[in-house]
């Protein structure tokens, strides 16, 4: 039972923005924690907690992959994780059990998911953006913007180009690779549509080097209203 009514029936048909990215995953699922497997202790990891400090009540974790950020969760909240690959959930679910946790997973596009309007406290993305195309990236922060309640935060970690030239050169011999496992960039700048989408930038730091960054964000004030 989902904490929140859903049409399941129309996961799939949503989930046609972007079949590419779900057919790279569904390959990629069965041994994916294995390919990720150095990045995730030795970078990743030490940085998950950080997304879920001070979190309460009900948390979107979008582009839920894996399950990778479910040893995280904060005790007492209510927890759901999309993820448009049946095979990435297939995984999660295998984590959930591993941890027991309570969780619902969904297979859902975060471009057009099926949630009434400003149902959660707090979402959270792991290099979910950086996935995204440019093109997908205004649509994915609106529809996030729609489902976080007005007093909530959306919390991004995401990549970015290394200033330092030779970081950056690295980068840059490592883009084929990236693009090809993951579909992924690091050049997609996603803070920069974050007004357009509706939203308040709260703050943006650089918790690896100046390579990973976190992203806060909030939904706007309405005209008249004010933050709190």
């Amino acid at each position: 039972m989902t904490m929140f009514k859903v049409d399941s029936r129309t996961n799939r048909e949503r989930a046609t923005y972007w079949p590419a990215a779900r057919s790279r995953y569904d390959r990629v699922a069965s041994f994916y924690n294995l390919l990720d497997l150095a990045f995730e202790y030795y970078r990743y990891r030490p940085l998950r907690p950080l997304l879920f400090q001070g979190l309460s009540g009900s948390i979107l974790d979008a582009g839920v992959g894996t399950g990778r950020n479910m040893p995280f969760y904060p005790d007492g909240c209510r927890v759901v994780g999309i993820d448009l690959s049946s095979g990435m959930l297939a995984q999660a679910r295998k984590r959930r059990a591993k941890f027991g946790k309570h969780v619902d997973l969904l297979e859902m596009d975060v471009l057009k998911t099926t949630f009434p309007d400003q149902c959660f406290d707090a979402i959270v993305a792991t290099f979910l953006f950086c996935v995204l195309e440019a093109r997908q990236q205004l649509p994915a922060l609106q529809e996030l913007c729609r489902v976080c309640k007005p007093n909530g935060q959306i919390r991004l970690l995401e990549y970015s180009y290394s200033k330092d030239p030779v970081r950056r050169f690295l980068m840059h011999i490592w883009v084929p690779w990236v693009r090809w496992a993951y579909g992924a960039a690091f050049d997609r700048d996603t803070e920069r549509y974050i007004p357009e989408a509706g939203l308040e930038l709260v703050e943006v730091r650089f918790l690896y080097r100046d390579i990973i960054k976190l992203i806060v964000a909030r939904p706007a004030p309405i005209e008249g209203q004010g933050s709190s």
